[in-house]
């Protein structure tokens, strides 16, 4: 396994992460059963991942209860790096129970405690920005949780760049340890964040955490033909993700692949996790054998003739597909 340090933290985290995102939904939609969830965390830990990655939102805290009781079935939870999120509607009467003040993050923080029946979170993020809360707000509620002892380390997700440069300064005022890494949508289809994120996440340390390295399935080819049954855009795409001008992409991106003997999978997870600047994408997977696939095209060192002609299809900074294209307000669904 391949382990890199998470930004300027020191902590070693395993390349890539597993992401918990299908744990509690409904396994005929995309979800994975508990049955199902327990036996790809054990193959992870087999693998020598040790980087675990949830949110509150992730099945209305489903997905962090069946995370907590692994840990405890397992007493792994010392070796383990366990990220959370919050941000997401939690509650349908509760006109609090969002966002990224200070009293939400605190409590959500609390409640996100108590599922994963675990005395602390190792990087507690905020999962997505919140323009009309003051960012010093929602620093201070981190900082209390660390200085708690109740997260290690604080993230966001899916911040634009000067988002992340604003929080950094602000942090610098206020005197607390602020953010330590973004987890930005990045693939073959997306590639937005090199243009400034990438640049600042270098700069300054931070680590950086791609989340839908395989554009939602579509950098699989699976979507090239036809909708298939178990993809995640096959009952409904409300992003308009599946476009014809992604379809053209993917079909040149699957000739590239060939050509070096990869399938389209293995390229664009090797493409991820060997870019400049990128710490460890998160990944999903729906059994040991597809987890041990992707952990395998996570190591694979691709060509410099590969890059290159990637390049040629989808030029840096580039993007075909939308992946901030996101809300989390009420009455929204994760769409990550």
């Amino acid at each position: 396994m391949d382990y890199r340090v998470l930004g300027r933290t020191g902590v070693k985290v395993s390349n890539p992460c597993l992401g918990t995102m299908t744990f509690g939904w409904e396994p005929d939609d995309w979800g994975s059963s508990e049955k199902d969830a327990f036996g790809v965390a054990d193959a992870a830990v087999k693998l020598g991942i040790n980087f675990f990655d949830t949110a509150d939102v992730y099945a209305r805290g489903v997905s962090e209860e069946i995370l907590g009781r692994w840990m405890k079935d397992r007493g792994n939870r010392s070796e383990l790096v366990v990220a959370s999120k919050c941000h997401g509607k939690m509650s349908d009467t509760d006109p609090n129970a969002w966002g990224n003040s200070r009293k939400h993050v605190v409590e959500a923080c609390e409640a996100s405690l108590r599922r994963l029946g675990t005395e602390w979170i190792d990087l507690y993020q905020i999962h997505r920005p919140q323009p009309d809360i003051p960012i010093d707000e929602t620093l201070r509620g981190l900082e209390d949780l660390v200085r708690a002892g109740k997260i290690r380390y604080a993230g966001c997700s899916t911040f634009a760049a000067w988002q992340v440069a604003e929080a950094h300064y602000v942090a610098k005022m206020l005197g607390s340890a602020g953010f330590v890494s973004e987890q930005p949508p990045y693939n073959l289809l997306d590639r937005r964040i090199e243009r400034e994120l990438i640049p600042f996440c270098q700069t300054y340390n931070y680590a950086v955490l791609p989340w839908s390295p395989l554009a939602g399935g579509q950098l699989t080819g699976k979507y090239l033909d036809q909708k298939p049954l178990d993809g995640r855009y096959s009952k409904s795409d409300p992003m308009g993700r599946l476009n014809p001008n992604a379809m053209k992409i993917i079909q040149k991106l699957q000739v590239i692949a060939r050509k070096y003997d990869l399938s389209l999978t293995e390229m664009s997870l090797a493409w991820v996790a060997g870019q400049p600047g990128v710490t460890a994408p998160i990944v999903g997977a729906k059994s040991a054998d597809q987890l041990t696939a992707t952990v395998k095209a996570c190591q694979i060192e691709l060509p410099a003739k590969c890059r290159e002609a990637i390049d040629k299809v989808v030029e840096p900074g580039s993007y075909v597909t939308d992946y901030y294209k996101a809300n989390f307000g009420p009455g929204a669904r994760p769409n990550v």
